[in-house]
């Protein structure tokens, strides 16, 4: 067994190095994505930010044959810990069934963003 790429046609990833996601036999893995739709980073809103990386995080395990619904495990990289809660309001529309997740306090992220939400899914 091989790990497959999968991207999103419009919705590339920062650079050549890596995959929007690879899939490994049912198991997807999802790279970090960053709160920017397609004109960047967005504004200093940690909600929009974190409603926006996971919408990408959504675009990107439909087109792997799976769906948020699906994940199992996430993992969030935020720039300022102390926001947490602000994050999980909008985390929890998204994740009801709650996955295991791993949240950490960075001390930058690519392009000033925020947040970046990685996960790993089950194909359906």
């Amino acid at each position: 067994m091989k790990p497959e790429p999968v991207g999103v046609p419009g919705m590339p990833p920062n650079n050549d190095t890596y995959s929007q996601a690879v899939q490994l036999g049912e198991l997807i893995f999802v790279s970090g994505q960053l709160g920017r739709g397609a004109g960047g980073v967005l504004p200093p809103d940690l909600r929009q930010q974190t409603r926006q990386a996971i919408e990408n995080i959504e675009a990107i395990l439909r087109a792997a044959g799976s769906g948020l619904d699906q994940v199992a495990k996430v993992n969030i990289y935020l720039t300022d810990f102390s926001r947490l809660a602000e994050m999980n309001e909008v985390y929890r529309v998204y994740f009801p069934h709650r996955p295991a997740k791993t949240s950490v306090e960075v001390t930058r992220l690519d392009q000033g963003a925020l947040i970046e939400i990685e996960v790993v899914a089950h194909r359906r």
